[in-house]
């Protein structure tokens, strides 16, 4: 009976890790292995993994970078970098020379596209100089073997001391039945010495009473206790295959339930990754809130606790035109095209009702967005009359787009603009941006530099649904949650209020604040910080020692490159999005 129930035990345990090995394999192969390479002069489909130093590789909008490229030609190329460095915006590059980077800021390099980002916006050529584990992409897997190797080396250390070897960290579970076990052995040799000890004084004969003290050793044996802490946990692992999660290892279900710290990547983890417009502010004073999430039509602009639709209000629905006609993004079932920022504008419209005004207008000169000027124009006419005199619309950066404008829109009237109108704007630009909302400025007019201020509207990237109920959950349940991002601080901070995560008495550290602490000094701080923002791989892991090192049991969630470094150091590894929970120790 006893080598059946283990036999039972065995085959459940590789059952589920096997069930779970085959979904992960699944999940990925839903990576695009292929993309666009010149080879003797023609552009082929070819296989990422087959590309070498030295080829050129094109990318075009929607294209996964397949390797790291020296980029030589780029138009208006945009590349969201968040699944690398975390950052939300997308970053612009160019084919300019850049400095040889000495403190590891990836989004420094702007005429480097890394493998494994997206390309959101324009087309380039670039120069493969980096594959496999020689990319970024690689460096992050190199220091995911060096964990492994860490681990490894320390087992062998035990090995050789002769202490009992273990293939990974124990889990809480483990190490609670090697107590259990260790209790169970105490008293029972304890009360068995007793026993034989009685028996001798009474004159039993002293092997009898060792074959009564080995058998009562071998009764004493929980043998059904692994049994039923198996069958326990498969019947958990059950439980969360009908909340779409998958568990690689079956201790991994109790661990998480003895999780008292988690530290949460922001970016599509504790957000959408997706760029909203929240607010709006009219150059006639007027503001207005944005309901609805997404690349999508569902929610609506709110003035005053009324509903704007179309051309109800023609202080917004000038804002929402501007940003409309001054665009070059596109929206196809829910699914964006081009620049997230731009994609918020689109959903504004869609929301209002005017998402038809792109193709209302024929564009007929542009000035790209770059960087350096930090605006975007464009020259058009409307179909239906071509024979008025051409319209220029602007987006930008609030600095900028003042600076050509020379009169405000007054509920439909044209107003010179004065210095109190000017202050007045800058006013709402700092509040909106201390919010954490990313604030663009929009103006029409004539010609550049006899322009038309309209107003500001406020962008970001928002919480997803349930995460401040849970949250709050995990807050009252006793389990500190960490936020570990790569935006700026004004934007973690404020979705970390947003979420409950951070308060007056809370504080927030960067990356390069992280790297002047050793181990130590970090530990002692980490209980106290609830944000930490600008941080790369290297510091998510470094965060991870620190509150391990504090005794805590760590729960890392993450669903980018910039996060598979952590996930591996953590007690637990949560991958979101796919809602895939693992463990990520060997």
């Amino acid at each position: 009976i006893f080598v059946f129930l283990q036999a039972i035990l065995i085959v459940v345990t590789v059952a589920f890790e096997y069930r779970s090995e085959k979904s992960l394999e699944e999940l990925s192969k839903l990576v695009p292995p292929e993309c666009h390479c010149v080879r003797e002069g023609r552009v082929e489909h070819t296989l990422a993994r087959d590309l070498v130093p030295g080829d050129t590789v094109c990318l075009s909008v929607g294209d996964r970078v397949p390797a790291d490229l020296r980029l030589f030609e780029a138009v208006d190329l945009s590349i969201d970098e968040s699944s690398l460095t975390g950052e939300t915006a997308p970053c612009a590059k160019s084919t300019a020379p850049q400095p040889a980077a000495t403190n590891g800021d990836l989004t420094s390099r702007s005429n480097i596209a890394f493998m494994g980002t997206l390309v959101r916006c324009g087309k380039a050529k670039g120069i493969v100089i980096g594959t496999g584990e020689n990319s970024e992409f690689g460096e992050v897997f190199k220091m995911m073997q060096a964990e492994e190797v860490r681990i490894i080396l320390f087992n062998l250390f035990l090995l050789t001391v002769g202490c009992l070897f273990t293939k990974a960290p124990k889990t809480p579970l483990q190490k609670s039945m090697d107590l259990l076990g260790k209790q169970l052995s105490l008293y029972s040799f304890g009360i068995i010495g007793v026993i034989m000890l009685v028996g001798w004084l009474q004159g039993k004969h002293i092997l009898d009473m060792f074959t009564i003290g080995v058998s009562l050793a071998v009764a004493a044996i929980p043998e059904g206790l692994p049994i039923v802490v198996t069958v326990t946990l498969a019947l958990g692992v059950m439980r969360m295959v009908k909340k779409r999660a998958i568990v690689k290892k079956l201790p991994i279900v109790e661990t998480l339930g003895c999780c008292n710290v988690i530290c949460s990547d922001k970016t599509g983890t504790l957000t959408k990754n997706e760029m909203t417009v929240t607010h709006i502010f009219t150059s006639d004073g007027q503001h207005a809130e944005v309901t609805g999430v997404g690349y999508n039509r569902f929610g609506d602009v709110m003035l005053d606790g009324e509903v704007i639709h179309g051309y109800n209000n023609p202080s917004v629905s000038k804002i929402v035109e501007a940003g409309c006609v001054c665009n070059d993004a596109l929206i196809r079932n829910n699914t964006l095209m081009g620049k997230p920022t731009e994609g918020a504008l689109i959903a504004l419209a869609m929301k209002m009702g005017l998402d038809g005004l792109q193709e209302d207008y024929i564009r007929k000169a542009e000035y790209p967005f770059s960087s350096e000027q930090k605006w975007m124009a464009v020259k058009c006419v409307h179909r239906t009359q071509q024979d008025k005199p051409e319209v220029c619309f602007m987006k930008g950066a609030y600095e900028q787009v003042i600076r050509y404008c020379t009169s405000y829109n007054c509920k439909g009237q044209t107003l010179p603009l004065v210095q109190q109108q000017r202050e007045q704007y800058q006013q709402e630009k700092t509040s909106m941006g201390s919010a954490g909302l990313r604030v663009l400025a929009l103006a029409s007019g004539p010609e550049l530099g006899q322009m038309t201020f309209l107003g500001l509207v406020g962008i970001i990237d928002p919480p997803r649904t349930g995460v401040k109920e849970a949250v709050t959950t995990l807050i009252m349940s006793g389990v500190a949650i960490k936020m570990i991002t790569g935006d700026s601080q004004e934007t973690a901070v404020a979705i970390a209020s947003r979420l409950g995560l951070y308060s007056k008495n809370s504080q927030a550290i960067s990356g390069e604040e992280i790297d002047d602490l050793d181990i130590q000094q970090l530990s002692q701080i980490t209980p106290k910080v609830a944000v930490f923002y600008r941080a790369s791989p290297r510091h998510k892991l470094k965060i991870i020692k620190s509150l391990q090192n504090n005794g805590a049991v760590v729960a890392m969630t993450g669903d980018g490159v910039n996060d598979a470094v952590a996930l591996k150091a953590a007690d637990i590894g949560c991958v979101s999005f796919v809602f895939v929970f693992f463990n990520y120790l060997p």
